[in-house]
């Protein structure tokens, strides 16, 4: 065998693989690193593991690189693997090799990398969250402002009841309230510290787990080390919890697309949302509502792409769950970023066609569910009598051509005596009255119902939802400032130094 003269690294691996790695870890992993480093030297001076006059070498030096060393600046020339060995050439040129060295003592690039990894997501949840409770926020004072306002609710793409703005929107507010649920419970798995696996199985070195995860702002470390570098379940349950989002989000937008439609027409769409036509005059294009549906498919590709790297991989530590797939999972996270921000706003804006929707209820007699159970209530007919009756008279009026503000007494008496066999004390006013949309909503009071009780009870039980997810979300991120503020003050302290 001839002699291996290679280099390393190759000039293909350095290009599609190193070299974006570098970049991408410039742009999003390097303050986590910081941070890493900066804690592992105060845990290891705390541990005994570094002389003062260690930690205090290792604290300057590593707050120098912090504070002078323009990453973002650097090209990549291979001369190093990654960030990791750069930065650790760097601090060695300020200190000496005898105490930077030091430094990497009881730890592994794969522990670090999880640990950046988790600390990356929390920071994209926590951000998610901020966007999703001013939705929520929104459309909670949106379905108060609404909550009288008739609309169609349709099944099947068809005309189906009469409810109200208010109640629509509350459907999607407690859908949107189960999402932050979800992205709280995927913060807890992605909120446990890795730090201290070391490569798999720890190390002899006498070690604070513990303390590590508090430094860096963890609620825990992660239990078993072997795990910390292999399990990836964290991944796979944030990104399922941003995939459902996104699923919503773009069944919310085909809903919005169908009711703002010239054939439908419920929803009108204000201007700052409508784009015209270059050649037809007449067309108002509500082309936002497109665009969020593009964005939340887009945003459920990049969550299926980490769920497929990952999916069928050894356990153990490997670059499938690495630096390229959580850059991809930014990426939905970006999209979500996009997404929330143009809802939040589109929603706030949207208003009700109110004479249209009260039309669509006229024409399609779809406030007559309400008269069949009345007949039930009042004439004490069985449902499926009642149901024959209103059938018989929704269809004469259809071949007729009348809506249900127009159907004639005489056909509600003739169907019902066909039926019942004698007159209905049902009399023409009280006829009106059980057929309009008003009616129909008011007696819906049932727990979740459209009836003003009802939905006014609803939105007090999300308002409060709402609030406890909210307060929730603040101390997960009042844990993080809290440990970045410790950071800071034992760099100083150990340091020697009161302030920088």
């Amino acid at each position: 065998m001839r002699e291996d003269t290679s280099k390393f690294p190759a000039e293909s691996f350095k290009d599609s693989v190193l070299s974006p790695i570098f970049y991408d870890f410039q742009e999003h992993f390097l303050e986590a690193m910081d941070a890493i480093n900066t804690a592992h030297c105060i845990m290891l001076f705390e541990q005994g593991i570094l002389t003062k006059d260690e930690a205090e070498r290792l604290l300057a030096g590593l707050t120098e690189l912090q504070e002078e060393l323009d990453l973002s600046a650097v090209q990549y020339t291979g001369e190093f693997e990654d960030v990791f060995f750069y930065l650790e050439h760097a601090l060695t040129e300020r200190i000496g090799t005898d105490t930077a060295g030091k430094l990497h003592t009881g730890r592994s690039r794969n522990d670090m990398d999880i640990t950046m990894y988790k600390m990356k997501l929390k920071q994209s949840l926590l951000d998610l969250h901020d966007h999703l409770h001013q939705l929520i926020e929104t459309l909670i004072a949106k379905a108060e402002a609404e909550k009288d306002t008739i609309v169609v609710a349709y099944t099947h793409g068809q005309p189906a009841q009469p409810t109200t703005f208010g109640h629509y929107l509350a459907a999607w507010i407690e859908v949107l309230l189960r999402d932050q649920q979800r992205f709280l419970h995927a913060f807890d798995d992605a909120d446990c510290c890795s730090m201290g696996a070391a490569a798999i199985t720890t190390t002899g070195f006498p070690l604070d787990r513990h303390r590590m995860a508090e430094l860096l702002g963890f609620s825990r470390p992660q239990l078993n080390s072997y795990g910390c570098i292999a399990a990836a379940d964290y991944l796979l349950h944030v990104y399922s919890a941003l995939k459902i989002l996104m699923t919503n989000i773009g069944r919310f937008s085909q809903d919005l697309n169908f009711q703002s439609s010239y054939e439908v027409a419920q929803i009108y769409v204000p201007n700052s949302m409508v784009q015209i036509s270059s050649i037809m005059p007449q067309k108002r294009n509500p082309v936002p509502i497109e665009h969020l549906r593009l964005m939340a498919s887009k945003g459920i590709g990049y969550c299926d792409l980490v769920m497929t790297a990952v999916h069928n991989t050894p356990f153990t530590d490997m670059n499938d769950g690495e630096d390229p797939v959580q850059m991809a999972g930014l990426q939905g996270f970006d999209e979500a970023a996009r997404i929330l921000p143009l809802l939040n706003e589109l929603m706030d804006g949207v208003q009700i066609n109110t004479e249209t929707a009260r039309r669509r209820i006229a024409e399609s007699y779809c406030s007559i569910t309400e008269l069949a159970d009345s007949l039930v209530r009042l004439e004490g007919l069985s449902f499926r009598q009642a149901h024959q009756i209103t059938q018989a008279l929704a269809k004469r009026a259809a071949e007729a051509g009348v809506s249900s503000d127009d159907m004639e007494y005489r056909w509600f008496l003739e169907a019902f005596q066909e039926s019942a066999g004698r007159k209905p004390s049902m009399d023409s006013e009280e006829l009106q009255v059980r057929l309009s949309p008003e009616h129909f909503v008011a007696v819906r009071e049932r727990w979740g119902g459209p009836g003003p009780d009802a939905l006014r009870a609803q939105l007090e039980i999300y308002r409060e939802r709402c609030q406890a997810l909210h307060d929730s979300f603040l101390e997960h991120r009042k844990r993080q400032d809290e440990a970045a503020a410790l950071r800071k003050t034992l760099t100083a302290q150990y340091r020697g130094s009161s302030g920088a």
